[in-house]
């Protein structure tokens, strides 16, 4: 494969069904095991074809990586949820469909919604994940992601441990 076949963009109208499979094919590679199978469930159900087009009509920022031509992953990201951090941004989903996943597409992914977040000046930002996601841990250490806090969200009705990344220009001690 051509590098030119492989391109990051923002998400257009036409991605919408393509962003809701991946999103669904994604989670349920990602969390099945981890998150009770309704809960999961109900929470897939919430994210379909009509999330996904109010997302992109109402300008949410996503970033969609491309391999020859067809959505693969996206990326959602912004300012911080969590006003408590000392980071400004916050990149609040990266996933990748799991037949492109361990092929380098994440880390080029990763590599552009990090350019965009500084292009909209957040040079800081963090990245929650859930505990017991270990490849997501990994992924997001080998992207130089350090532990900085330990929190736990409400999932329906689960408690669920939750790791919280930081990335920053300036260097901080934490």
């Amino acid at each position: 494969m051509r590098i030119e076949a492989v391109t990051v963009r923002p998400a257009l109208a036409e991605d919408i069904e393509p962003l809701a499979d991946i999103h669904d094919a994604a989670w349920r590679n990602a969390y099945r095991g981890i998150l009770p199978g309704v809960e999961l469930e109900r929470l897939l159900g919430r994210r379909g074809v009509s999330w996904w087009d109010a997302a992109i009509r109402y300008k949410m920022r996503i970033l969609v990586i491309d391999v020859c031509g067809a959505p693969a992953g996206y990326a959602t990201f912004g300012h911080t949820r969590l006003k408590h951090l000392p980071f400004p941004g916050e990149i609040y989903e990266l996933y990748m469909d799991p037949e492109h996943q361990g092929l380098g597409f994440g880390r080029k992914l990763f590599v552009a919604t990090r350019a965009a977040l500084r292009a909209a000046g957040m040079p800081g930002f963090a990245v929650r994940v859930l505990k017991e996601n270990e490849q997501a841990e990994a992924f997001y250490e080998a992207m130089g992601g350090l532990l900085y806090d330990e929190s736990v969200e409400r999932i329906g009705r689960s408690d669920v441990p939750v790791h919280i990344y930081g990335w920053t220009d300036r260097p901080k001690e934490w």
